[in-house]
């Protein structure tokens, strides 16, 4: 079975990081919600709080498929400010593995220099933010193991392509079915 970790920082954009956690476990994605702080809670930037799964310290990197950075302010920053998250987010780079960030998160993986040379998106206006990379304005982006997306309105087919790029394309495109997605509309 496949695994996901989504990082929760306080201030974190509910839709994004919701939708990624709800869609991955509808198509059998163990999604393991993380504090980056290492709190049972962490509230969201319109105060939504969510009950996390585990504390990054807590967690075994190496039984993971994917990192998932929602965007949200101050969220994105608290995610940047995590040493062991930025950490492991280079390792699965080198490795390979998959990195994933939506809105302004993926301005993390431009200010570690994980763009260089690789197609990105992020939210509006934040563009000089993705270091090194050939800027899209796609509402989601992968280039190699990199996947980013643009903000909460691309929160579902960041989601999909995720779960294309973890499981298969057919699985992505029955559950956009499953749940009235269209692309484009």
């Amino acid at each position: 079975m496949k695994r996901a970790a989504v990082f929760f920082g306080t201030g974190y954009e509910e839709i994004e990081a919701l939708t990624v956690v709800d869609l991955l476990r509808r198509a059998g994605v163990e999604t393991v919600c993380v504090a980056v702080d290492n709190a049972q809670t962490v509230m969201g930037k319109h105060k939504i709080t969510v009950t996390m799964d585990a504390g990054i310290d807590t967690l075994d990197f190496d039984n993971f498929d994917i990192l998932v950075c929602p965007g949200g302010m101050p969220g994105t920053k608290k995610l940047e400010e995590c040493a062991k998250l930025t950490e492991q987010l280079r390792k699965f780079y080198e490795c390979g593995k998959l990195i994933a960030a939506i809105c302004a998160a993926p301005s993390i993986f431009g200010h570690m220099g994980l763009l260089h040379e690789k197609k990105a998106c992020i939210y509006p206006g934040m563009e000089t933010e993705l270091l090194g990379a050939e800027v899209c304005f796609d509402k989601v982006v992968k280039s190699g193991n990199v996947i980013t997306s643009r903000g909460m309105g691309t929160a579902i087919a960041f989601s999909l392509e995720i779960i294309a790029s973890l499981l298969d394309q057919k699985t992505a495109d029955e559950l956009g079915e499953q749940i009235v997605y269209t692309e484009g509309c």
